[in-house]
């Protein structure tokens, strides 16, 4: 077995940080944290804007994918922090989810809130603070509990991020659009990244400024879809946002005809139900017509989407095995 010089030397670390401060706490926070940035594997082929389009076409043969809402977060593992993204990543090749704002210096952070209270150690609004001092805080996981993980920048989860996942970009309202294509552009990000908007409205503003981008539309009809053929968006741009209720055949199977993907939100009830009748639940939304599935319950949705992979013997050239 061949190991590469990157994989040795954060190996050596590990190995010398825990011989030498076996009973640290804080140590092993650090190696973990190491081990999550470090050894996260590729699993998207990925490599042009193209492939992006290709792999987000519908066919009949379409791979379903997991989208981890707000990154996935669990006890220990904040939301939009990379380190949720990475332990997530390590399990399937998934979609993440993650909501971004402005500081007061102009800079993309991941962060769903105005307020810092409810995720951070710290207080206020977000656009109050420098990234400076927005690095100072520490992230909440969804219990309260304060981790050692730190608020980071859009720049940085999108350089982490080539080859491990898919993003969805969920933009707050203050974000300048420029901005938001200016950052995906600088870290050579567009053959990962989707970007979310909610009305054909935002959809049109953001193809004029980078009509490479892909776009999260909200369809929610076939009248949806019609508005954004009308704002001359090309269906391989687009993947369709359907709402968070089982939608009705008919917009299905236009989308499909389309060849524009769907994601159901599941998260709230459908997931309250997945829950109670068991994970093979998730696999009925895909075969109601679902490729993707926005949760809150990724590792459980995964769960029964791996199976249903299997089972039909599905596979993608853009995804590793």
């Amino acid at each position: 077995m061949k190991f590469n010089s990157l994989y040795l030397l954060s190996l050596s670390f590990v190995i010398f940080a825990t011989g030498c401060f076996r009973n640290s706490s804080t140590t092993e926070t650090k190696i973990r944290e190491q081990e999550n940035s470090l050894f996260s594997k590729s699993t998207f082929e990925l490599n042009t804007v193209e492939d992006l389009y290709q792999f987000l076409t519908y066919t009949e043969s379409a791979y379903p994918l997991v989208s981890a809402h707000r990154g996935g977060p669990s006890a220990g593992y904040p939301e939009n922090a990379i380190e949720t993204f990475s332990r997530l990543a390590n399990k399937m090749p998934a979609i993440i989810e993650c909501d971004i704002r402005l500081s007061k210096d102009s800079i993309l952070v991941l962060m769903h809130d105005e307020t810092l209270e409810r995720t951070t150690t710290g207080k206020g609004r977000v656009n109050k603070l420098n990234l400076t001092d927005l690095k100072e805080l520490k992230l909440k996981d969804p219990e309260g509990k304060v981790t050692s993980y730190r608020i980071p920048t859009l720049e940085e989860a999108l350089i982490w991020g080539r080859g491990k996942v898919i993003f969805t970009l969920d933009a707050k309202n203050d974000i300048p659009y420029q901005l938001l294509s200016d950052v995906i552009t600088k870290t050579d990000a567009q053959s990962y990244s989707v970007v979310i908007t909610y009305s054909s409205k935002q959809a049109k503003a953001l193809y004029r400024i980078n009509p490479d981008l892909m776009i999260s539309a909200s369809i929610k009809s076939v009248d949806d879809l019609t508005r954004l053929a009308a704002q001359g968006i090309p269906d391989n741009r687009i993947i369709a946002f359907i709402g968070i209720q089982q939608p009705k055949e008919e917009l299905v199977t236009t989308l499909h005809q389309h060849g524009i993907k769907t994601i159901l939100g599941t998260l709230g009830n459908l997931d309250r139900q997945a829950e109670q009748r068991g994970y093979q639940t998730y696999a009925e939304y895909i075969e109601k017509g679902a490729d993707v599935l926005s949760t809150d319950r990724p590792f459980e949705a995964h769960k029964a989407l791996d199976y249903y992979i299997r089972k039909r013997n599905i596979t993608s050239p853009y995804i590793r095995h």
